[in-house]
Order: structure tokens, then sequence, then C-alpha cells
């Protein structure tokens, strides 16, 4: 009689990654030709783990260098414990555990929470990384997707249209230190979608369907993230992380030949120790140029494979684009296209970033954020500015919105001049940037008009930087007014509820005399006026101008 074992087959598909355009990961999906099993596997904890084992198998046999991302109910962990039979495969193939994504799937209903984050420890602590799967369409509670802390979060697509929740997970991978990917992706209108949501990683029909053969040979569309959407640091290196070709530190050289032959997208092998720490970097150019040397089959192939390799390049899971590029112009000019590995809080090799990748990235980042800039002032414009207060209301941060121009500006500019007006206004731009904050954004919207976006506590030195200045043009002194709203968590839904919220605001300062500023609160009436007193009529420029 058949064993359950002969009606399965696995089939693999790409996790793309959405910056690089390269594939990051396989999962490999059961795929049974008879009977319901996994039906059955959700009811059997046993038969689900050992379907998991027999994923990496399968895998064994393709050869795929690639990482692996296999699937268990969350029941499953909980009742096993741990995934003996899992780790056990996964030796037995030649693999590491940190090379091995678990994602740990729905329904969640009735799953002994306790238990199932003692296994989540457990299975962490022997290498593997954990992956909460199909979020949005599941039943996870958020204060255990949070206890999770997952390294990876798949959200179901049909997320993507509910702008709000995805910022909101968004912000909560960043929070937990976390990748965000999007699975079930079957359109390039999606994939854009899943890229203006902050997505990192991707996987459905539109890049590569599920395929019984592993392939590196994905349709991605060519997209471009927001200029807005990083960081001032820079993009997190976790964007740009490709796959790692490892080999143990014992290897030899005809080893890494063979792998390096074997697989021409390889740019490199990294020599790990028992425990996945990088110990040697062996550049494939290098490598073989010293290899096919007259004498270098001789001399090199049966002899450890560490001694034509060189002190590993290593940044930290959590470092930005920037500080790779640091790390690169700090060592040696001859290894500028050697790939930097990327470890974990333990020193452990997650995957490798090339140079190429993040020079292109930046270089793209800066001619979109450029483009977006205000010329006068290389200020950027409201998008940057209503993008982080969106972001900052994902997050539930109190923040300050403020609207800040000159006074009687068309009068500025028809008595002193236009030029005069321009420098007024550079001037401005600047002292605004001198107080600025690490937490404070700051935008010339056009005109004489500024949004600067800040921390409560930051209020104070803008509104003095801006109010307390000397401002003159032409001999003649110049007020600005000042307007600001105080955001709480919960108090508006938008970067469009906030402005609607500043809007009468800016007229109450307007309507002061005097450098102004006026305060409120969204979602309360009324307003504190901080500077200013009753309006007066402006005076025109006339002969004191020049008097």
């Amino acid at each position: 009689m058949p064993s359950w074992t002969d009606t399965v087959r696995f089939a693999f598909q790409p996790v793309v990654n959405l910056t690089t355009g390269g594939v990051a990961a396989l999962e490999i999906l059961a795929r049974p030709e008879s009977g319901d099993i996994l039906a059955q596997a959700r009811r059997d904890p046993e038969l689900d783990g050992r379907l998991a084992a027999l994923a990496i198998r399968a895998a064994a046999r393709r050869e795929t260098l690639l990482p692996l991302h296999v699937n268990v109910f969350a029941g499953t962990l909980a009742d096993l414990g741990r995934l003996s039979a899992l780790l056990r495969e996964v030796r037995e193939a030649g693999r590491l555990p940190w090379e091995v994504m678990v994602d740990v799937g729905p329904p969640y209903t009735h799953v002994p929470q306790r238990a199932l984050l003692d296994a989540v420890a457990a299975v962490r602590a022997e290498g593997f990384r954990i992956c909460a799967d199909g979020v949005g369409d599941g039943d996870v509670p958020l204060r255990l997707l949070t206890d999770l802390a997952p390294e990876l979060m798949k959200l179901d697509v049909s997320l993507l249209s509910r702008p709000a929740a995805v910022r909101a997970m968004r912000t909560l991978c960043e929070q937990l230190g976390a990748l965000l990917s999007v699975e079930g992706v079957e359109t390039e209108l999606q994939c854009a979608a899943a890229v203006s949501a902050g997505a990192q990683l991707a996987q459905g029909e539109l890049f590569a369907p599920p395929s019984r053969l592993p392939s590196a040979d994905v349709y991605v569309p060519a997209l471009s993230r927001s200029a807005g959407a990083a960081p001032r640091t820079g993009p997190p290196v976790r964007q740009f992380v490709r796959p790692a070709a490892l080999l143990p530190a014992t290897a030899s050289a005809s080893q890494v030949r063979a792998l390096l032959t074997g697989s021409p997208e390889v740019s490199g092998v990294l020599l790990v120790d028992p425990s996945g720490i990088p110990l040697r970097s062996v550049h494939r150019s290098r490598f073989l140029l010293s290899m096919s040397g007259r004498y270098g089959h001789a001399l090199y192939a049966d002899r450890p494979a560490a001694r034509l390799g060189d002190p590993p390049r290593t940044v930290g899971v959590d470092a930005t684009a920037w500080e790779v590029l640091d790390v690169v112009a700090d060592g040696d000019r001859d290894r500028t296209s050697d790939d930097v590995a990327v470890v974990d809080r333990y020193g452990r090799c997650v995957g490798v970033v090339r140079l190429a990748d993040l020079v292109r990235a930046l270089s793209e980042s800066r001619v979109e954020e450029a483009a977006g800039l205000n010329p006068l002032t290389r200020l950027p414009g409201s998008d940057v500015i209503t993008g982080e207060v969106d972001r900052r209301i994902a997050a539930g941060r109190t923040f300050a919105l403020s609207w800040l121009d000159i006074d009687h500006f068309k009068q500025v500019n028809d008595g002193a001049g236009f030029a005069a007006g321009d420098e007024l206004i550079r001037a401005v731009g600047r002292a605004l940037q001198v107080v600025a904050s690490e937490a404070t954004r700051v935008g010339h919207i056009g005109g004489d008009d500024f949004l600067v976006l800040t921390d409560p506590d930051g209020l104070d030195p803008l509104a003095a930087s801006a109010l307390d200045a000397p401002w003159t043009v032409g001999g003649r002194a110049v007020t600005l007014s000042l307007a600001t709203v105080l955001c709480a968590p919960g108090s508006v839904s938008d970067h469009r509820q906030a402005a609607a919220c500043l809007a009468p605001l800016k007229e109450a300062a307007k309507a002061l005399s005097g450098a102004s500023w006026v305060m409120g609160r969204a979602g309360r009436p009324g307003h504190e006026i901080r500077r200013g007193t009753g309006a007066t009529p402006w005076e025109p420029y006339g002969e004191t101008l020049t008097g």
C-alpha cells in the first residue's frame, strides 16, 4: 500500500526582493496529488511537522542554494514544542538552520499562546527564523503578533485595499525590526501598491507561479519608491539583502570552486563556523584567478579555501545603506566589489549586500529627492512632510504640525523687489533648518509658506528662531506668523485631517499684529495666543523703504 508521502509533491515559489528585483528565497508549497492531506495536517501536528521536513528534502534534491521558507500551522508548533524532524532534515541536507524561515500560519484560535511563544523561542534558539504568515486574512491577535516578534511578516494582498491598516503593519514591522512582505500579488497595480506601502518583499503569480523546479527567473515591473519613504539616515540594509552562498570554514578550495562554477550568479562565498558566523570571505574573481594559475589547482585544490579568502566585511541587520558604504570606503580599495555580509544580533550571517545595489538605489533616491526640492530653499515640498505625518499617525505618536509665513509678503516684494524677497525666504528656511532636531522635518510648500513637523518639545526652539530673530528688508522690520496644531494619538486619521485642523489656526495667527503664534489641539475647539496682539493695518512700503 503506497505511503501518504508518495501522494505529495512540492512546488517552489520565489519570494522577490522589490528593491533589487532578485529572488530572496523560495517558499516550498505542498501539493498533494490526491486527498486533503493539508486538512489532516492542520489536525495532526506530527504530520504537519513531517511535511515541513519533507519540504526541505525536496529542496535538497533540487540542489538550490537559495534560502527556504517552510509552512507550519501555529497549532503544530504549540503542540510539538519544537521541530525536531525539520532540524534533522536541514542538517542532513547540509543546510544551516538560519537559511530556513518557518512560516507560522493560522488558525490561531484555541492555540495556547504561552505554549506557542515557548515553542517559537525554542525553534529560534536552534537557529531558525520566524515569519508570521497570513496576516490580514487570518485570526492572529495583534498582541500575539507583537510577542512573536517575527523576522518577517507576510500580508495578504487583500489588505492593500486598506492603506491605513498596511501603514500600521509597516510601522509595527519597523518597531520589531521585521521585514514586510505581500503575498498573492497578481497584477502590476498590486505590486505598485505593495511598494508604495513600504513592503520590501513580495510573491505571487505576477513574479512567478509555483513550479516543480526552483527558479530565479522572475518578472519584476520597473517601480520606483517614493523619495519621502526613506528615513533621513538612508534606507535600511534589509531592503537589499541577497541570499548568501555559505560553506563551512573547513571547506576545501575544490568545494568552493565547484560551487562557483556550478552557480554563475554567485559573486562570492562566505566560510562560516558551526554557529553561522562568517570567518572568511572568498571573492569569486580573485579566487578563480588564483585557482586557474599555472600551479593553482595543484597548490590549492585540497587545501582549506580559507587560505584564499579575506576577513569578511560585516554590518548588522539594522544598519543603513550609508553605513554599508562607510564600511566599504574604510576598507581596501581592491575589495570594493566584495559582498558585505549582513549578520543578526548573534553574529550569524543572514545574507549579503552588493555595492552596486546600494549605489543604484541611493542614486535614484537622490534624484527623486532633488526633483521634489524647492529650487529657492532646497527644502522638500509638502509631499515629504505629509508622508511623515501619516507615518507618525500610524505609529501612534504625538506630534506638532506648524505653518509659518512672512507677514504682508506681497508688499515686501512690491516695495523691496523680488530679489530681496527671495533672500528673505532663503534666510527663513536656513533659520528653520538650524534649529531642526532629528525628529523635525522642515518643508517649503511654495511662496513664503513653510511647514514644520516636530515633536511638542521642539516647538519653543522653533518659535524662538522664527519669531525672535530681527528680520528686516530694506531697513524695515518684517514679522512672521506661526500657527501650530498639536495632534495626540487618535485625534486625526491622516495628514488631510491634520491640515484641516491647522487652517483656522493660520487665519487666527494672520489676524494678529506683529510676530504671532497661535496654537490649538486637534479635535478641540478654540486656540491659545502665544504671541501677538490685536490686528492693525499694514503700512505699505513708500519713501521709508530707502529712507
